[in-house]
C-alpha cells in the first residue's frame, strides 16, 4: 500500500499498537484541504496517507485475526462445555435411581437426599462425610462433584474468552474506521488536484514500472519456494484491498501469506509477524522467495523474486506489480 516514495514518519497512528489497543482520537482526525494546495504537497500528503492507512491496515488485520482465533476457543469451549454438562446429567440420573430404589425400599439414605438440595456444592461436600454412604455412591458423588468444579471452572474461562472477543472485536471496528478515514481524506486530496496531475499520478501508481531487468531467469532455490513464486506471480494485477489475503484482492502482508499458503507454508498475518517467520539475511544475500520487509515498523512487506525487483501489493489504485527492492527504505530481508 506505501508509497514508493521515501515518506515522513506518521505521528497519527501508535506504531506498537496491538490487536486490543484503542485507537486514539489523533488518529482519526484529518485537517481540510487547503483551498489553493500545491500539486507537489497535496501528491506528498496522499502518499503519507496511505502510508499510515496502511500501519493502520496491519493492526487491523492482526486485530480481526486475533478475532477469530478467540471465536474458535469460544467455540470450541462451548462444545466441551455441553459434553461436560451432558455427562454431569448422566451422573445425576445414575444417582437419582440408586436415590428411586432406596425410597421404594422403605427409606431415603440422607447421603442420597442431599442430591436434591437447593445447593449442589453444598451437598456434595456433607454427603462426602456421610457414614451410611456406601462405597459405589461415594465415587460418584466424587465424580459428580469433580465434573462440577470442572464445569464451572470451564464456564468461568469461556466468560474470559468472550470478553476478550469483545473487545477484539470493537478493536477491529476501530482500526477499520482509521483505514476508511484516511483513505476517503486521500480520495479527497486527489480530487483537489488539477486533472492533468490527478491523471499523472493515477498513471503512476497504475502502471508497472520501465527499465526492470526481466526477473523470468531468477530460478527459485527449491521446489517449495518455487511454488511461492509461481503463486505471487499469479497474482500480479490483482487490486489491493486493504485487510484481504485473496484471492481476488490483496493488502501486502495478505499476499505473502497466500503465497505461501500454495507452498505448504503458514506465515503470519500481519507484515510485522512476517519479518519474524524464518531466518533473516543481508539484503544482499536475497535470494527469490525472500521476504523484504520496509520501514523501521515493518509496515510493508514484498516478496524477492530476483534480479532486484520484488513483487508487491503497494497500496489502493495500484494493483499487484512489480518494482525494484530498493522501492522503500528496507528493515530486514527474511527467508521462510
Amino acid at each position: 500500500m506505501g508509497s514508493h516514495r521515501r515518506l515522513a514518519p506518521s505521528s497519527g497512528f501508535d506504531r506498537g499498537a496491538a490487536a486490543l489497543c484503542v485507537l486514539s482520537a489523533a488518529a482519526a482526525t484529518f485537517g481540510a484541504v487547503p483551498a489553493h494546495a500545491e500539486p507537489h504537497g497535496t501528491r506528498a500528503e496522499v502518499d503519507r496517507l496511505y502510508e499510515e492507512a496502511e500501519r493502520a491496515t496491519q493492526a487491523f488485520d492482526k486485530a480481526a485475526e486475533r478475532a477469530g482465533t478467540l471465536r474458535r476457543e469460544v467455540r470450541d469451549a462451548q462444545d466441551h462445555i455441553a459434553r461436560q454438562q451432558q455427562r454431569i446429567n448422566t451422573l445425576r440420573e445414575r444417582l437419582g435411581s440408586v436415590a428411586g430404589a432406596q425410597y421404594r425400599s422403605g427409606g431415603l439414605d440422607p447421603a442420597v437426599a442431599l442430591l436434591f438440595s437447593d445447593d449442589p456444592a453444598d451437598y456434595l461436600d456433607k454427603a462426602a462425610t456421610l457414614d451410611r454412604i456406601g462405597t459405589r455412591q461415594a465415587g460418584q458423588l466424587r465424580e459428580l462433584r469433580s465434573a462440577l468444579r470442572d464445569l464451572a471452572q470451564e464456564r468461568a474461562e469461556a466468560a474470559g474468552r468472550l470478553a476478550d472477543l469483545e473487545k477484539s472485536r470493537k478493536a477491529v471496528v476501530a482500526h477499520k474506521r482509521t483505514v476508511e478515514k484516511k483513505l476517503a481524506t486521500a480520495r479527497r486530496l486527489l480530487n483537489s488536484l488539477p486533472a492533468a496531475e490527478r491523471a499523472a499520478y493515477d498513471r503512476a501508481s497504475r502502471g508497472g514500472r520501465t527499465g526492470l531487468p526481466d526477473p523470468a531467469g531468477a530460478a527459485a532455490p527449491d521446489g517449495r519456494t518455487a511454488a511461492a513464486l509461481a503463486a505471487v506471480r499469479s497474482a500480479l494485477g490483482r487490486p489491493y484491498v486493504w485487510g484481504a489475503s485473496g484471492p481476488s484482492g490483496f493488502d501486502c502482508s495478505g499476499l505473502m501469506q497466500w503465497s505461501y499458503a500454495h507452498a505448504g507454508i503458514h506465515l503470519p498475518r500481519t507484515s510485522q509477524e512476517q519479518r519474524f517467520a524464518g531466518r533473516q539475511v543481508p539484503l544482499s544475500q536475497a535470494r527469490p522467495g525472500d521476504l523484504v520487509v520496509y520501514r523501521s515498523d515493518a509496515s510493508h512487506v514484498a516478496m524477492y523474486v530476483g534480479n532486484g525487483q520484488v513483487i508487491h501489493a503497494p497500496y489502493p489504485g495500484a494493483p499487484v506489480r512489480y518494482d525494484p527492492v530498493g522501492m522503500m527504505p528496507v528493515s530486514s530481508v527474511t527467508r521462510p
